[in-house]
C-alpha cells in the first residue's frame, strides 16, 4: 500500500497529467478525484486533514484540466477513458489496491473505476454524485430531472463557452447560488475559465450519452460510503437513497445537514473522518 517516491505527473493516452502527491510518503494511499468546475485544489483542506490521520493523498488534475491533458472532442472524454486514466495513475504509483474517493464528476469516475477494476480499489467514498443507475432512476422518480437542466444545455457545442466568457457574472451568480464562496468562484474564474480548462470540463458532460448502457448498470463490489448533503441544489436525496442498491459489499449512506454541494471544502473535517472510517473498516479483518 505504499510507494517509495513522489509522483508529480503520470502519462496516459499520450497525455501528461499533473498530480498533487502530499502527506507522509509511507502513508496509506488515498486517491482523490475532483469534479466540475474545479481542480485538484478543491481537495486541499480534506487532504491536509487526511495527512494528520497518516494518509498519503494522490490528487490528479483530471482529463481536460491538466494543461498537457486536454484532448479535443467529446469522444476523448468517454467514461472508459476516464477510468483508464485512474487505472494508469494507480499503476504509476505501484502501490495498489488504494482507497479511492471522488466528488461530483470525480465521484462518477470513481464509481466506474471501482465497478470495472475492483482489484485496484480497497474502499470507495463517493461524494454528491451517486451511482449512474441510481441517478437515472431518480430522474423519473424525483425532481432530479429539473435539477439537472444545465446538463442538457452543456450538450451544445461551443455556445456554453461563449456565453460564460461573454457574461461571466451569470456563471458567478449561478455558482454563488449553489453555495460557492467568493474565493471558490474566483478560483473557478482563474483556473477554469481563464486557465483554459472550460471546454475540457464541459466535454465530460458532452460525453455522457456515449456510455454503453451495460456500463451504467455495472455493480460495485468493494466497501463503499456515499455522501450526500441536504444543501445540494444539483443532486436529489432520492438519487442518494438509491445508490446503495448497486453495491454488493459493505455500504453506508452519510447525509450531511446544512452543507452545500461543495462538500470537500465546506465540510472537510467531516469528510476526512468519513473517508478514514471507510478505509479503516475496509482494511480491518472480519469479526
Amino acid at each position: 500500500m505504499t510507494a517509495s517516491r513522489r509522483v508529480g505527473t503520470f502519462d496516459h493516452d499520450g497525455l501528461v497529467f499533473d498530480v498533487r502527491d502530499t502527506g507522509p510518503l509511507d502513508g496509506t494511499i488515498v486517491v482523490l478525484l475532483h469534479g466540475f468546475p474545479q481542480t485538484s485544489a478543491s481537495w486541499a483542506e480534506t487532504a491536509a486533514l487526511l495527512h494528520q490521520r497518516g494518509y498519503r493523498t494522490i490528487v490528479p488534475d483530471q482529463r481536460g484540466y491538466s494543461p498537457r491533458a486536454r484532448p479535443r472532442g467529446r469522444f476523448a472524454y468517454r467514461s472508459s477513458r476516464l477510468v483508464a486514466d485512474t487505472v494508469a495513475l494507480i499503476d504509476t504509483l505501484g502501490a495498489g489496491p488504494v482507497h479511492l474517493a471522488g466528488h461530483d464528476w470525480g465521484a462518477n469516475a470513481a464509481w466506474s473505476t471501482a465497478a470495472r477494476r475492483p482489484d485496484l480499489i480497497r474502499s470507495l467514498t463517493t461524494v454528491s454524485v451517486p451511482h449512474s443507475a441510481a441517478f437515472l432512476r431518480a430522474m423519473i422518480s424525483s425532481d432530479q430531472l429539473i435539477r439537472s437542466y444545465y446538463m442538457f444545455l452543456f450538450q451544445l457545442p461551443w455556445l456554453p463557452e461563449l456565453a460564460i466568457r461573454r457574461r461571466p457574472r451569470v456563471l458567478e451568480r449561478t455558482l454563488a447560488g449553489t453555495g460557492m464562496t467568493p474565493a471558490q468562484i474566483d478560483r473557478v474564474r482563474q483556473d477554469i475559465v481563464l486557465g483554459g480548462a472550460l471546454t475540457g470540463g464541459l466535454n465530460w458532460y458532452r460525453a455522457m450519452l456515449l456510455q454503453h448502457p451495460a456500463a451504467l448498470r455495472a455493480r460495485v463490489t468493494v466497501p463503499t460510503t456515499h455522501v450526500w448533503s441536504d444543501g445540494d441544489t444539483a443532486l436529489s436525496r432520492r438519487s442518494a437513497e438509491l445508490a446503495g442498491q448497486y453495491v454488493d459489499a459493505a455500504y453506508r449512506l452519510e447525509i450531511l445537514t446544512g452543507v452545500s454541494h461543495w462538500v470537500p471544502e465546506e465540510a472537510a473535517t467531516t469528510l476526512a473522518a468519513i473517508i478514514d472510517r471507510t478505509a479503516t473498516d475496509a482494511s480491518s479483518p472480519p469479526a
